[in-house]
């Protein structure tokens, strides 16, 4: 059908308006999914900051048990060290006795050799004094040795847990460190998302605000032209 010259200006401008519409609606679906996507990816962090979060408090809960631990291994290597310091000071008394003893035997046994310096002597008394001493020096000296030993595997097995737990205190610390350090990143990145998607949802309101006035003028548009039609 023809038309006349004088509304072919109206229908170019209706036919430019619904062809902005169509980029609108098109722009718009964009930003739909856009925000949508923003809306996943801001969920999914959020469930990767908890995950994060959780495991911290597990790792914080791990390290204050060491540290019990620690502080329990501390005790007990104080409290070994004292056993084995009391067992020096018995040690020192034993032999500081076995010395008395031997030296009163020794003046018993000078009295009666005074004494009895006629008589022939049946046994050899600084050899059976030799031997006892010797017997009894012996066995302090296993016992001392045995003590000893005992002391010092006692304090290699603790210095080795100590050790043990000091690394997995550091272990732990930097692991939380690192925790940390995520977790703070993973917040900064969901701020980021939240900004993101406010800002698109904005920018969906103004659109669809500004094609919707863009539309009515259009419809308007239209209205006048049929009307104008109407009359011819």
């Amino acid at each position: 059908p023809l038309v006349c010259p004088a509304y072919q200006a109206y229908f170019k401008t209706i036919e430019e308006l619904q062809q902005k519409i169509l980029c609108a609606k098109s722009e718009n679906s964009r930003l739909a999914v856009q925000i949508d996507n923003a809306k996943l990816a801001s969920d999914d962090f959020r469930t990767k900051y908890q995950t994060e979060q959780s495991l911290r408090q597990l790792v914080e809960s791990d390290i204050n048990s060491l540290r019990r631990v620690l502080d329990e291994l501390t005790l007990c290597k104080s409290d070994l060290e004292a056993q084995v310091e009391s067992l020096r000071e018995e040690l020192l008394c034993l032999k500081k006795n076995h010395e008395e003893e031997v030296n009163t035997l020794r003046c018993q046994l000078g009295d009666r050799l005074n004494v009895e310096v006629d008589a022939a002597p049946t046994v050899d008394l600084n050899r059976v004094l030799n031997e006892t001493r010797c017997q009894y020096e012996a066995l302090v000296e296993t016992n001392r040795r045995e003590v000893e030993e005992w002391f010092t595997t006692q304090t290699e097995e603790l210095n080795k847990q100590v050790v043990s737990s000091s690394e997995q205190l550091q272990s732990c610390q930097a692991e939380i460190i690192e925790l940390r350090r995520t977790v703070n990143a993973l917040e900064i990145e969901l701020q980021a998302q939240h900004n993101l998607r406010n800002s698109l949802e904005n920018t969906l309101t103004e659109s669809e605000a500004r094609y919707s006035s863009q539309l009515s003028q259009v419809q308007c548009l239209i209205t006048n032209v049929e009307s104008q039609l109407g009359e011819i």
